[in-house]
């Protein structure tokens, strides 16, 4: 007999009549690949230290990216969306960079030069 979330899972899948997979991949709100479990993080839309609880996932390398390019004011006061964030130029060139890469690339990140600077 199944435990726990497999158990919950089975439940579900018999009761409504669907099949689900237990290892189901979360898509990225930023680049919209699948995320592997391994490289999934949680982003705050708005930073935890400005009052944030809304969370997306994220692949780690474009959480890194988010926040060596970004301080915490700037994503509060204006890239507090996932289409706010695609819209700047500099997360445009790393989506489109890192969108024929394999899901599970987990590149080193360097901070922005510009970080911080208005």
């Amino acid at each position: 007999m199944a435990k726990g979330r497999i158990k919950r899972l089975q439940a579900a899948s018999s009761w409504q009549g669907q099949s689900f997979k237990a290892d189901a991949l979360e898509v990225c709100a930023l680049c919209e690949r699948e995320i592997p479990h391994s490289l999934k993080d949680a982003h705050h839309l708005t930073p935890k230290s400005r009052g944030g609880v809304v969370t997306v996932f994220l692949h780690r390398a474009c959480h890194k990216q988010v926040h060596a390019l970004f301080t915490e004011t700037e994503l509060a006061r204006n890239y507090a969306t996932p289409e706010a964030l695609r819209a700047l130029p500099e997360v445009a060139r790393f989506i489109q960079w890192v969108q024929d890469k394999p899901i599970d690339f987990n590149p080193p990140t360097r901070r922005s030069r510009s970080k911080g600077q208005l």
